[in-house]
């Protein structure tokens, strides 16, 4: 699934590309992918201009003029391909980003006034587009429980170590993965992060110190905009906003570097599993 940098490197590429652009036609194949009434779509959707496209955590958000949003949660293989002066693909990288459109995968095609179009593509049928009125956005069940972006400008390492109060007895990477406690951070740049405060995955909440807190804030953030930097991680089914794959599992420190040294003090790297998932660490500098 998707994290944060590479949602977030989507939602850049569709801001230059689709605002200012007005929806004439609207087609899908299911209610799963595009569960709306109708009337909604004809009243709402239609003849409506696009105005801002933004980011909540993992989930994108195309703001139209009608004060309506188009809720877009990719899951795990889906893709948004704009197809009109010029071409852009980011999602599941199978030949739909560069194939003939419509496709077997799409799910929702919709088309723009000047002949432009805008596919979300969804082989395994488990994303989403939703639309509903902007004010009730922040009322998703999702949406009420979802943590603070780490990226705010205005998000401080005080507001940070806050966050995860009330999860002193949970390991820390576990912490990290809970949406509900900060947005938008997954697999790769947990162990990333940690790895660059000398934190052990496995150690409580409890046992961060207040000197760790900042360390890790600050490696966070720094592994999370050199993954946008870089376009994204990829993982194996994530491209970027041009449609290629992004870089920076090249620039990873320890994510799928088991067997390797490591690069700053050239102990074996080793995995295993924390949190119920495959993570990585140096044992010399992370120590449990």
């Amino acid at each position: 699934m998707p994290e944060l940098p590479e949602v977030e490197t989507v939602r850049r590429g569709l801001l230059g590309l689709i605002v200012g652009r007005t929806v004439s036609a609207v087609a899908h194949d299911t209610p799963k992918g595009f569960p709306n009434a109708s009337a909604d779509v004809e009243a709402f959707l239609i003849d409506a201009t696009i105005v801002d496209v933004r980011r909540r955590a993992k989930v994108l958000l195309i703001d139209l003029a009608t004060d309506y949003t188009l809720v877009i949660h990719l899951k795990m293989t889906g893709q948004l391909v704009f197809r009109g002066e010029v071409v852009f693909g980011a999602g599941h990288p199978n030949a739909s980003l560069i194939g003939k459109l419509p496709d077997r995968s799409t799910r929702v095609t919709i088309t723009f006034s000047d002949g432009s179009h805008l596919y979300f593509n969804d082989q395994r049928k488990f994303g989403w587009m939703k639309l509903m009125p902007r004010l009730e956005v922040p009322n998703i069940d999702f949406m009420k429980k979802v943590g603070p972006e780490p990226l705010e400008a205005g998000f401080t390492p005080e507001e940070f170590a806050g966050c995860f109060k009330r999860r002193a007895k949970t390991s820390i990477k576990a912490a990290l993965l809970d949406q509900t406690v900060v947005a938008g951070v997954g697999n790769i740049y947990a162990d990333e992060s940690l790895w660059g405060a000398k934190i052990h995955p496995k150690r409580l909440v409890g046992s961060i110190t207040s000197d760790e807190f900042p360390r890790l804030y600050t490696e966070l953030r720094a592994v999370m905009n050199k993954a946008i930097e870089k376009g994204g991680s990829t993982d194996k089914n994530y491209v970027n906003a041009e449609g290629k794959r992004g870089s920076y599992l090249d620039f990873a420190r320890v994510f799928r570097r088991e067997g390797q040294a490591c690069p700053r003090c050239g102990t074996t790297i080793i995995k295993f599993k924390a949190a119920g998932r495959g993570t990585h660490i140096c044992p010399h500098c992370q120590t449990l």
